[in-house]
């Protein structure tokens, strides 16, 4: 079921369905203006360009580039300059929520946390240990 929203770009009224986050209008721009990054990257010299550049000359929002670069839109494998930031650091990345630096130091802290969780439970269990006072007969 569709629900009245607000559109982010232009403040109109529009029925949102889950399918775009704005108007119908401002969809329609954001098409034409897709269009005319994909034109200007399809040229051979302009496959390197990076973002600045690409801006400077289409005209388009960085926040629009990183949209259709993690919607998948544009590939960064056919543009390799292409990207969208990193939740954590804000690093250029293509792939994921975070870049890979940021995931390897999240896998280190992680293995840091269980060897910690390790010792202690070796030291708990070492506590634990059972003393007696009178030695058993056999």
């Amino acid at each position: 079921m569709a629900e009245a929203r607000n559109c982010p770009a232009c403040g109109k009224i529009f029925n949102y369905t889950g399918l775009r986050d704005v108007c119908g209008a401002c969809a329609q721009a954001e098409e034409d203006m897709y269009e005319t990054v994909y034109r200007f990257l399809r040229k051979r010299e302009n496959r390197a360009a990076n973002i600045d550049r690409i801006v400077e000359v289409t005209g388009v929002t960085q926040e629009l580039l990183h949209r259709w670069v993690r919607k998948g839109r544009l590939q960064p494998a056919l543009f390799p300059n292409l990207g969208y930031p990193c939740d954590k650091c804000g690093a250029l990345t293509s792939s994921g929520k975070i870049c890979a630096k940021c995931t390897e130091e999240i896998q280190q802290d992680l293995r840091t946390f269980d060897a910690a969780a390790e010792l202690r439970e070796a030291i708990e269990a070492k506590d634990k240990a059972t003393y007696y006072t009178q030695k058993r007969e056999r």
